[in-house]
Protein backbone atom coordinates (compact mmCIF):
# COMPACT_ATOMS: atom_id res chain seq x y z
CA UNK A 1 0.00 0.00 0.00
CA UNK A 2 1.22 3.50 -0.77
CA UNK A 3 0.28 6.83 0.79
CA UNK A 4 1.83 8.92 -1.98
CA UNK A 5 -0.38 10.83 -4.38
CA UNK A 6 0.12 10.21 -8.10
CA UNK A 7 1.91 13.15 -9.70
CA UNK A 8 -0.01 13.05 -12.98
CA UNK A 9 -2.65 15.72 -13.45
CA UNK A 10 -4.70 16.58 -16.49
CA UNK A 11 -2.81 19.19 -18.55
CA UNK A 12 -5.98 21.32 -18.78
CA UNK A 13 -6.60 21.45 -15.02
CA UNK A 14 -7.98 24.89 -14.07
CA UNK A 15 -5.59 27.38 -12.53
CA UNK A 16 -6.24 30.30 -10.21
CA UNK A 17 -4.93 33.85 -10.41
CA UNK A 18 -1.52 32.72 -9.10
CA UNK A 19 -1.23 30.12 -11.83
CA UNK A 20 -1.66 27.27 -9.32
CA UNK A 21 -3.81 24.18 -9.83
CA UNK A 22 -5.59 22.43 -6.98
CA UNK A 23 -2.59 20.08 -6.81
CA UNK A 24 -0.61 22.89 -5.16
CA UNK A 25 -3.10 22.85 -2.27
CA UNK A 26 -3.27 19.10 -1.71
CA UNK A 27 -1.53 17.08 1.00
CA UNK A 28 -0.88 13.38 1.56
CA UNK A 29 -3.39 10.62 0.98
CA UNK A 30 -5.85 10.26 3.83
CA UNK A 31 -5.54 7.32 6.23
CA UNK A 32 -9.00 7.97 7.71
CA UNK A 33 -11.90 5.56 7.20
CA UNK A 34 -13.38 5.54 3.72
CA UNK A 35 -16.30 7.95 3.63
CA UNK A 36 -15.21 9.94 6.70
CA UNK A 37 -16.75 13.41 6.73
CA UNK A 38 -13.37 14.87 7.73
CA UNK A 39 -12.02 14.12 4.24
CA UNK A 40 -14.84 16.17 2.74
CA UNK A 41 -13.79 19.08 4.96
CA UNK A 42 -10.17 18.73 3.81
CA UNK A 43 -11.36 18.83 0.20
CA UNK A 44 -13.42 21.95 0.96
CA UNK A 45 -10.38 23.66 2.53
CA UNK A 46 -8.38 22.87 -0.63
CA UNK A 47 -11.12 24.40 -2.78
CA UNK A 48 -11.43 27.47 -0.55
CA UNK A 49 -7.69 28.24 -0.56
CA UNK A 50 -7.48 27.62 -4.31
CA UNK A 51 -10.36 30.00 -4.98
CA UNK A 52 -8.97 32.64 -2.59
CA UNK A 53 -5.63 32.57 -4.44
CA UNK A 54 -3.74 31.93 -1.21
CA UNK A 55 -0.05 31.07 -1.44
CA UNK A 56 0.34 27.85 0.60
CA UNK A 57 3.59 28.98 2.24
CA UNK A 58 1.70 31.91 3.79
CA UNK A 59 -0.55 29.56 5.78
CA UNK A 60 0.12 28.09 9.23
CA UNK A 61 -2.09 25.10 9.99
CA UNK A 62 -2.33 23.82 13.57
CA UNK A 63 -4.11 20.97 15.31
CA UNK A 64 -4.37 19.01 18.55
CA UNK A 65 -5.05 15.26 18.88
CA UNK A 66 -7.77 13.10 17.34
CA UNK A 67 -9.04 12.00 13.94
CA UNK A 68 -9.73 15.64 13.09
CA UNK A 69 -6.24 16.70 14.09
CA UNK A 70 -4.71 14.29 11.58
CA UNK A 71 -6.39 16.08 8.69
CA UNK A 72 -3.92 19.00 8.24
CA UNK A 73 -1.61 16.38 6.73
CA UNK A 74 -4.16 15.99 3.93
CA UNK A 75 -4.22 19.58 2.64
CA UNK A 76 -1.78 22.43 1.91
CA UNK A 77 1.36 20.33 1.81
CA UNK A 78 3.48 23.44 1.22
CA UNK A 79 2.31 25.33 4.31
CA UNK A 80 3.72 25.61 7.84
CA UNK A 81 2.30 23.00 10.19
CA UNK A 82 2.28 22.14 13.89
CA UNK A 83 0.47 19.19 15.48
CA UNK A 84 0.25 19.97 19.20
CA UNK A 85 -0.94 17.92 22.18
CA UNK A 86 -4.54 17.18 23.13
CA UNK A 87 -6.59 20.34 23.63
CA UNK A 88 -3.59 22.69 23.47
CA UNK A 89 -3.76 23.93 19.88
CA UNK A 90 -5.16 27.39 20.85
CA UNK A 91 -2.12 28.32 22.95
CA UNK A 92 0.29 27.21 20.22
CA UNK A 93 -1.73 29.19 17.66
CA UNK A 94 -1.66 32.24 19.94
CA UNK A 95 2.11 32.14 20.33
CA UNK A 96 2.73 31.65 16.61
CA UNK A 97 0.26 34.39 15.68
CA UNK A 98 1.80 36.92 18.07
CA UNK A 99 5.25 36.14 16.68
CA UNK A 100 4.18 36.45 13.03
CA UNK A 101 0.97 38.25 12.20
CA UNK A 102 1.63 38.03 8.44
CA UNK A 103 0.62 34.35 8.16
CA UNK A 104 -2.91 33.03 7.69
CA UNK A 105 -3.79 30.78 10.63
CA UNK A 106 -6.06 27.77 10.20
CA UNK A 107 -6.67 25.63 13.28
CA UNK A 108 -8.32 22.22 12.96
CA UNK A 109 -9.77 20.57 16.04
CA UNK A 110 -12.42 18.06 17.01
CA UNK A 111 -15.34 17.90 19.41
CA UNK A 112 -13.25 16.03 21.98
CA UNK A 113 -10.14 18.15 21.43
CA UNK A 114 -12.16 21.37 21.85
CA UNK A 115 -15.24 20.63 24.00
CA UNK A 116 -13.57 18.38 26.59
CA UNK A 117 -9.87 18.62 27.42
CA UNK A 118 -9.43 21.79 25.37
CA UNK A 119 -12.48 23.76 26.57
CA UNK A 120 -10.45 26.11 28.78
CA UNK A 121 -8.04 27.02 25.99
CA UNK A 122 -10.87 27.32 23.49
CA UNK A 123 -12.73 29.79 25.71
CA UNK A 124 -9.71 32.06 26.05
CA UNK A 125 -8.69 32.07 22.40
CA UNK A 126 -12.28 33.08 21.59
CA UNK A 127 -12.46 35.95 24.08
CA UNK A 128 -9.04 37.27 23.01
CA UNK A 129 -10.29 37.42 19.40
CA UNK A 130 -7.17 35.85 17.95
CA UNK A 131 -7.01 36.34 14.19
CA UNK A 132 -7.53 32.78 12.95
CA UNK A 133 -10.02 30.38 11.41
CA UNK A 134 -10.85 27.68 13.97
CA UNK A 135 -12.51 24.62 12.37
CA UNK A 136 -14.16 22.00 14.58
CA UNK A 137 -14.73 18.69 12.81
CA UNK A 138 -17.61 17.57 15.00
CA UNK A 139 -18.69 13.90 14.91
CA UNK A 140 -19.96 13.53 18.48
CA UNK A 141 -17.61 10.68 19.36
CA UNK A 142 -14.00 9.66 19.98
CA UNK A 143 -13.23 7.86 16.76
CA UNK A 144 -9.63 6.97 17.70
CA UNK A 145 -10.66 5.20 20.91
CA UNK A 146 -13.63 3.07 19.81
CA UNK A 147 -16.42 5.61 19.57
CA UNK A 148 -17.22 6.77 23.10
CA UNK A 149 -19.64 9.72 23.25
CA UNK A 150 -18.02 13.15 23.23
CA UNK A 151 -19.26 16.28 25.00
CA UNK A 152 -21.14 17.43 21.87
CA UNK A 153 -23.25 14.28 21.59
CA UNK A 154 -26.91 15.27 21.74
CA UNK A 155 -29.14 14.26 24.62
CA UNK A 156 -30.84 10.88 23.99
CA UNK A 157 -28.78 10.26 20.85
CA UNK A 158 -27.91 6.56 20.58
CA UNK A 159 -24.42 5.12 20.29
CA UNK A 160 -23.59 2.31 17.86
CA UNK A 161 -24.10 -0.19 20.71
CA UNK A 162 -27.56 1.28 21.36
CA UNK A 163 -26.72 3.15 24.58
CA UNK A 164 -28.62 6.42 25.05
CA UNK A 165 -26.65 9.54 25.93
CA UNK A 166 -27.96 10.95 29.23
CA UNK A 167 -25.93 14.18 29.33
CA UNK A 168 -26.78 17.59 27.88
CA UNK A 169 -24.51 18.51 24.97
CA UNK A 170 -22.07 21.39 24.78
CA UNK A 171 -23.06 23.63 21.86
CA UNK A 172 -19.82 25.27 20.71
CA UNK A 173 -21.48 27.88 18.51
CA UNK A 174 -23.64 29.19 21.36
CA UNK A 175 -20.66 29.30 23.72
CA UNK A 176 -18.53 31.10 21.13
CA UNK A 177 -21.21 33.73 20.53
CA UNK A 178 -21.69 34.25 24.28
CA UNK A 179 -18.01 34.83 25.08
CA UNK A 180 -17.10 37.10 22.20
CA UNK A 181 -16.36 35.33 18.92
CA UNK A 182 -16.65 37.77 16.03
CA UNK A 183 -17.53 35.16 13.37
CA UNK A 184 -19.53 32.01 14.08
CA UNK A 185 -20.77 29.53 11.51
CA UNK A 186 -22.03 25.97 11.41
CA UNK A 187 -22.07 23.64 8.46
CA UNK A 188 -22.28 20.00 7.39
CA UNK A 189 -19.43 18.13 5.75
CA UNK A 190 -21.90 16.75 3.19
CA UNK A 191 -22.92 20.25 2.02
CA UNK A 192 -20.00 21.48 -0.08
CA UNK A 193 -21.99 24.33 -1.63
CA UNK A 194 -22.43 25.89 1.81
CA UNK A 195 -19.15 24.79 3.39
CA UNK A 196 -16.70 26.22 0.83
CA UNK A 197 -18.11 29.80 0.93
CA UNK A 198 -18.18 29.66 4.74
CA UNK A 199 -14.53 28.58 4.82
CA UNK A 200 -13.59 31.39 2.46
CA UNK A 201 -15.41 33.90 4.65
CA UNK A 202 -13.85 32.51 7.86
CA UNK A 203 -10.32 32.72 6.44
CA UNK A 204 -10.97 36.27 5.19
CA UNK A 205 -12.42 37.47 8.52
CA UNK A 206 -10.25 39.67 10.74
CA UNK A 207 -10.51 38.20 14.21
CA UNK A 208 -11.55 34.84 15.62
CA UNK A 209 -13.73 32.80 13.25
CA UNK A 210 -15.31 29.58 14.50
CA UNK A 211 -16.71 27.11 12.01
CA UNK A 212 -18.39 24.10 13.64
CA UNK A 213 -18.80 21.40 10.98
CA UNK A 214 -20.94 18.34 11.70
CA UNK A 215 -18.85 15.53 10.23
CA UNK A 216 -20.33 12.03 10.60
CA UNK A 217 -18.05 9.23 11.81
CA UNK A 218 -18.86 6.40 9.40
CA UNK A 219 -17.41 3.78 11.76
CA UNK A 220 -18.98 4.66 15.11
CA UNK A 221 -21.64 7.35 14.68
CA UNK A 222 -23.51 6.99 11.39
CA UNK A 223 -26.37 4.72 12.38
CA UNK A 224 -30.10 5.15 12.92
CA UNK A 225 -30.67 6.96 16.20
CA UNK A 226 -27.53 9.09 15.96
CA UNK A 227 -28.00 12.85 15.60
CA UNK A 228 -24.57 13.18 13.94
CA UNK A 229 -25.25 10.78 11.06
CA UNK A 230 -25.48 11.64 7.37
CA UNK A 231 -29.16 10.68 7.30
CA UNK A 232 -30.06 12.79 10.34
CA UNK A 233 -28.22 15.87 9.02
CA UNK A 234 -29.79 15.59 5.58
CA UNK A 235 -33.26 15.31 7.09
CA UNK A 236 -32.91 17.98 9.79
CA UNK A 237 -30.51 20.55 8.38
CA UNK A 238 -32.06 24.01 8.04
CA UNK A 239 -29.39 25.39 5.74
CA UNK A 240 -28.97 29.05 4.87
CA UNK A 241 -27.39 29.30 1.39
CA UNK A 242 -24.17 31.32 1.51
CA UNK A 243 -22.13 32.93 -1.23
CA UNK A 244 -18.70 34.55 -0.96
CA UNK A 245 -17.81 37.29 -3.44
CA UNK A 246 -14.09 38.25 -3.65
CA UNK A 247 -13.36 41.97 -3.69
CA UNK A 248 -11.94 41.89 -7.21
CA UNK A 249 -15.34 40.98 -8.67
CA UNK A 250 -18.21 43.38 -9.23
CA UNK A 251 -20.67 43.00 -6.38
CA UNK A 252 -24.23 42.70 -7.58
CA UNK A 253 -27.29 41.13 -6.08
CA UNK A 254 -30.91 40.43 -6.84
CA UNK A 255 -32.90 41.29 -3.72
CA UNK A 256 -36.11 39.82 -2.43
CA UNK A 257 -37.23 41.88 0.55
CA UNK A 258 -36.23 40.30 3.84
CA UNK A 259 -34.45 37.27 2.37
CA UNK A 260 -30.97 38.41 1.30
CA UNK A 261 -28.35 39.98 3.54
CA UNK A 262 -24.88 41.08 2.45
CA UNK A 263 -21.95 41.58 4.83
CA UNK A 264 -18.94 43.52 3.56
CA UNK A 265 -15.69 42.13 5.01
CA UNK A 266 -12.60 44.14 5.96
CA UNK A 267 -10.81 43.42 2.69
CA UNK A 268 -13.78 44.45 0.54
CA UNK A 269 -15.07 40.95 -0.12
CA UNK A 270 -18.73 40.18 0.55
CA UNK A 271 -20.58 37.36 2.27
CA UNK A 272 -24.06 37.06 0.79
CA UNK A 273 -26.52 35.24 3.00
CA UNK A 274 -29.97 34.11 1.94
CA UNK A 275 -31.85 34.09 5.23
CA UNK A 276 -34.63 31.70 6.11
CA UNK A 277 -36.35 34.42 8.15
CA UNK A 278 -36.27 38.19 7.88
CA UNK A 279 -36.61 38.40 11.69
CA UNK A 280 -33.13 36.89 12.22
CA UNK A 281 -30.23 39.37 12.30
CA UNK A 282 -26.78 37.74 12.00
CA UNK A 283 -25.15 40.91 13.35
CA UNK A 284 -27.11 40.81 16.61
CA UNK A 285 -25.81 38.39 19.26
CA UNK A 286 -29.15 37.86 20.99
CA UNK A 287 -30.99 37.35 17.71
CA UNK A 288 -28.46 34.70 16.66
CA UNK A 289 -28.77 32.81 19.94
CA UNK A 290 -32.57 32.89 19.76
CA UNK A 291 -32.54 31.57 16.18
CA UNK A 292 -30.21 28.69 17.13
CA UNK A 293 -32.38 27.82 20.16
CA UNK A 294 -35.61 28.05 18.14
CA UNK A 295 -34.38 25.59 15.49
CA UNK A 296 -32.97 23.24 18.13
CA UNK A 297 -36.32 23.15 19.96
CA UNK A 298 -37.85 21.87 16.71
CA UNK A 299 -35.19 19.18 16.30
CA UNK A 300 -33.48 21.14 13.52
CA UNK A 301 -29.83 22.14 13.06
CA UNK A 302 -29.42 25.71 11.82
CA UNK A 303 -26.39 25.97 9.53
CA UNK A 304 -24.77 28.85 7.71
CA UNK A 305 -23.23 32.09 8.94
CA UNK A 306 -24.89 32.42 12.34
CA UNK A 307 -23.22 35.55 13.75
CA UNK A 308 -20.67 38.18 12.71
CA UNK A 309 -19.22 41.27 14.38
CA UNK A 310 -17.07 43.34 12.04
CA UNK A 311 -16.14 45.92 14.70
CA UNK A 312 -14.33 43.63 17.14
CA UNK A 313 -10.75 44.47 18.10
CA UNK A 314 -8.46 41.56 17.26
CA UNK A 315 -5.60 40.61 19.59
CA UNK A 316 -2.78 42.47 17.82
CA UNK A 317 -4.82 45.66 17.88
CA UNK A 318 -5.66 45.21 21.58
CA UNK A 319 -2.01 44.63 22.56
CA UNK A 320 -0.46 47.15 20.17
CA UNK A 321 2.11 44.61 18.95
CA UNK A 322 4.83 45.21 16.37
CA UNK A 323 3.67 45.37 12.78
CA UNK A 324 6.56 43.19 11.62
CA UNK A 325 7.14 39.52 12.48
CA UNK A 326 9.55 39.04 15.38
CA UNK A 327 12.07 37.18 13.22
CA UNK A 328 12.45 40.28 11.07
CA UNK A 329 13.32 42.59 13.98
CA UNK A 330 16.93 43.45 14.77
CA UNK A 331 18.64 42.77 18.09
CA UNK A 332 18.49 46.48 18.93
CA UNK A 333 14.74 46.52 18.33
CA UNK A 334 14.18 43.37 20.40
CA UNK A 335 16.56 44.40 23.21
CA UNK A 336 16.56 48.23 23.38
CA UNK A 337 18.50 48.28 26.66
CA UNK A 338 18.05 49.00 30.33
CA UNK A 339 17.18 52.69 29.87
CA UNK A 340 14.09 51.76 27.85
CA UNK A 341 13.11 49.18 30.49
CA UNK A 342 13.55 51.80 33.21
CA UNK A 343 11.18 54.15 31.36
CA UNK A 344 8.55 51.40 31.14
CA UNK A 345 8.85 50.63 34.84
CA UNK A 346 8.65 54.31 35.69
CA UNK A 347 5.40 54.57 33.75
CA UNK A 348 3.89 51.77 35.84
CA UNK A 349 4.66 53.34 39.21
Amino acid sequence: MTYLRPQFRHPDSPVNRLGYTRQHYEGGLSTLCAGCGHDSISAAIIDACFELNIEPHKVAKLSGIGCSSKTPAYFLNGSHSFNSVHGRMPSVATGANLANRDLIYIGVSGDGDTASIGMGQFAHVVRRNLNMAYIVENNGCYGLTKGQDSATMDLESRSKKGDVNMYSPIDLVKIAIEIGATFVGRSFSGDKEQLVPLLKAAVSHRGFALLDVVSPCVTFNNHEGSTKSYAHMRNNNDAMPVDFVPMRQEITASYDAGTTHEVCMHDGSVVRLHKASEEYDIEDRQSALQAIHHHASQGKILTGLLYINRDGEELHEALGTARRPLNELTEKELCPGSRFLDSINAGLR
